[in-house]
């Protein structure tokens, strides 16, 4: 069971790429990716459709912006970083995810009647 990849619930993924945008500044889709699954453990494997999708829908809602420049390796690369209005959508979304957690965490850590 470990060694299967965590599934992604609906927003999550646009939630850690606002995240990863704000700790680390602009960054390439690849490099949102592979940070994402870094810092994860390696639980979450992203595929280029995946956070490619999410891009572009954060992009529509202004939460992104685009530029095209030039990665390590020398290649072009589209560069995007959070915007204003991304920034404040990042602390809603994570307002809102951290009291889901605590409460999952209190109904999870119900004792069972037989427990009592």
């Amino acid at each position: 069971m470990a060694d299967v990849k965590l599934d992604l619930l609906q927003g999550t993924l646009d939630l850690m790429v606002l995240q990863t945008l704000a700790s680390m500044g602009p960054l390439h889709g690849y490099g949102i990716a592979r940070r994402i699954e870094q810092v994860s453990g390696d639980e979450i494997l992203l595929n280029q459709g995946t956070i490619y999708a999410s891009l572009v829908r954060l992009q529509q809602r202004g939460w992104i912006s685009a530029q095209w420049g030039i990665s390590e390796n020398n290649r072009k690369a589209k560069y995007y970083a959070i915007t204003r209005s991304g920034r404040g959508q990042l602390a809603k979304d994570s307002a809102y995810w951290r009291r889901l957690s605590s409460v999952m965490g209190r109904v999870l850590a119900m004792q069972s009647e037989g427990d009592l």
